[in-house]
């Protein structure tokens, strides 16, 4: 984990389904879950999704704020 994925997910937005538009950082800790049990989508953007899992998950979201 570098200062460049945490920045990417306070700035990018999700691409696509239920929460398309909300920022990856700001996505609530179920729809993760969901992506956790049925598989993260291929490349980048489902490395950040396993990122903010992780993050989520580990109660470390304060993280984040800093970089908002």
């Amino acid at each position: 984990m570098d200062s460049e994925q945490l920045q990417r997910l306070v700035s990018l937005q999700m691409p696509f389904g239920k929460h398309k538009g909300t920022a990856i950082a700001d996505l609530p800790g179920n729809y993760l879950n969901w992506f956790a049990r049925e598989g993260f989508p291929p490349g980048d953007i489902g490395r950040l999704l396993a990122l903010m899992h992780e993050i989520d998950h580990n109660g470390l979201s304060d993280l984040l704020k800093p970089l908002r």
